[in-house]
């Protein structure tokens, strides 16, 4: 390696050694903030827990103000919402079941995940955050299921319905139990996954009605996982949702800013 190349590879790990982990995680809605205040302190919570700090981005900042606070944020966790993603956005008409959309908060994810992927910063969406994601990479939505399965019981429950998991996948990874890839989780959503974005993969799916539960990115070194159901709700029971959230926070521990030549991408 060229002397360059060291000097800049020390001043990144010299950089990052002296900041907290920071995740990016935008507020859920723009006009609902009793919801906000019901949703939003779970997933807070679940990054702190882990030692991370959470940046809550408002959907009212401006491009530049949201772009200065990724400056210094290493993962992106796009939280669920009461509101659906405009069908327009992957060419299909509006369905009456379809809720109304938040464009606010679907334009920060897109700043959000436009980061995220150009510098490899780890991202996790939940529920309608997966959803985000998939339509940004370029999928489409089931806009209201309709099967055997109810997937929306309600935020109590626990145990809603089991999801059968990909062997060899990263989310396969994260159950203590590798003979156990079947797995029970809450849910609350009633749309999903219909065509899987560009460059993401199906790992885990409902069995009993084929829906789409689980997808990541297929490349080993950009940890991207989108879940339906909702794990920041089931830390204490689940050791999968635990399990989730620290395998975000360890590749945002892990995650160093690229070099350009023998610049470093400032953060």
């Amino acid at each position: 390696m060229e002397t360059g190349a060291v000097l800049a590879q020390a001043a990144r790990t010299a950089t990052l050694s002296t900041m907290s982990v920071r995740i990016a995680i935008p507020v859920p809605t723009l006009n609902d903030e009793p919801y906000n205040q019901r949703t939003l302190p779970p997933y807070v919570a679940a990054v702190e827990a882990l030692g991370a700090e959470a940046v809550q981005i408002s959907l009212d900042l401006s491009q530049d103000a949201i772009a200065c606070l990724l400056n210094s944020t290493h993962g992106v966790l796009l939280p669920g919402s009461r509101f659906d993603v405009e069908p327009e956005r992957y060419g299909a008409a509006r369905e009456p079941e379809c809720h109304e959309a938040d464009a606010a908060r679907t334009a920060v994810d897109e700043l959000l995940l436009q980061d995220a992927f150009n510098l490899h910063k780890p991202v996790l969406g939940i529920c309608a955050g997966t959803q985000s994601l998939n339509v940004w990479r370029g999928g489409s939505l089931v806009q209201d299921l309709k099967t055997c399965v109810d997937h929306h019981p309600g935020r109590t429950i626990v145990e809603a319905h089991p999801v059968r998991i990909s062997s060899g996948s990263r989310l396969a990874a994260l159950v203590e139990d590798a003979t156990a890839l079947t797995q029970p989780v809450n849910s609350t959503h009633h749309q999903a996954i219909q065509r899987v974005g560009d460059g993401l993969q199906v790992v885990a799916v409902s069995p009993a009605d084929g829906v789409i539960e689980a997808v990541e990115l297929a490349a080993a070194d950009h940890f991207v996982l989108g879940v339906q159901w909702h794990p920041e709700r089931t830390r204490v029971e689940s050791a999968l949702s635990r399990a989730i959230f620290e395998a975000l926070v360890g590749a945002a521990r892990a995650w160093q800013p690229p070099v350009i030549g023998e610049s470093v991408v400032r953060i």
